[in-house]
């Protein structure tokens, strides 16, 4: 079963250049996408944005022209869950949206980026901590999750170009690394990626925003629950088209269903 997820920078960028074109050559199981810049209605009511034999499901931001995410996949999911319900509404600085199967949940996630001062950073690590709470709680449900996601950080030395000079930088703070720690640690989730490709030199954004162009960063993955670990089969960041900054993920697993 094949799951792919991209971080587009503007769904109708994205579509201009191939990108729907390529996904429906690929015969994924779920696609999941994230920083589409466009409203709800806007996509589902346009053609150029649906994949024949395909449900799609949306979840746009507050300000116009501005992150929101989608999921598509070949089977109508059994529950859609928008936001994962913080007090404080810190959960919609970035953006989630669940499909819940059978026996196993996909998620398309956006981290807040934290690039536009202290302010943006700590509404950044306010998103990551409850997160963080959210899927330790959910990481007890009989049910394994799939989360897609542009977190916008870069965990290990290896998933950055020239780490030496990217330690002040938002997206590979020590705050931002240590909480991936947990996550992969104590809190028992997997990197994907990294199960079924130990590869090195992968890359997935370019903050030039030209892949290959500059410094690259492997900020985009797939995030699975750790008894999911060993149904990892193949992954790789696609890099002979480009639809955005970022590379699409894609993993495939020893599923048959969802």
């Amino acid at each position: 079963m094949r799951v792919i997820s991209i971080s587009v920078d503007g769904i109708y960028r994205a579509a201009q250049r191939g990108l729907f074109d390529w996904l429906a050559s690929q015969d994924a199981e779920v696609i999941c996408l994230q920083d589409l810049r466009a409203r709800a209605y806007e996509v589902e009511d346009a053609p150029e944005f649906q994949l024949d034999g395909y449900f799609g499901y949306f979840f746009d931001a507050a300000e116009e022209h501005y992150n929101g995410v989608a999921i598509y996949t070949r089977h109508a999911p059994k529950a859609v869950m928008f936001g994962f319900g913080l007090p404080n509404g810190e959960d919609m600085n970035g953006r989630y949206l669940q499909a819940d199967f059978e026996r196993v949940s996909v998620i398309s996630l956006l981290s807040p980026n934290g690039t536009v001062g202290e302010t943006t950073q700590d509404a950044k690590m306010e998103f990551l901590k409850g997160l963080q709470n959210h899927l330790l709680k959910i990481s007890h449900k009989r049910r394994d999750y799939i989360i897609c996601a542009n977190l916008s950080i870069a965990h290990k030395n290896a998933d950055v170009q020239n780490f030496p000079a990217q330690g002040d930088k938002s997206g590979f703070l020590a705050e931002e690394r240590q909480w991936l720690d947990q996550l992969y640690g104590e809190i028992n989730y997997a990197d994907a990626f990294r199960k079924g490709n130990e590869d090195s030199d992968e890359f997935s954004w370019w903050p030039s925003g030209d892949i290959g162009n500059g410094d690259g960063w492997r900020t985009d993955t797939q995030i699975i629950s750790r008894n999911l670990s060993p149904l990892v089969e193949y992954a790789v960041l696609y890099t002979a088209k480009t639809f955005s900054s970022h590379t699409p993920v894609i993993v495939d697993y020893d599923l048959h269903d969802l």
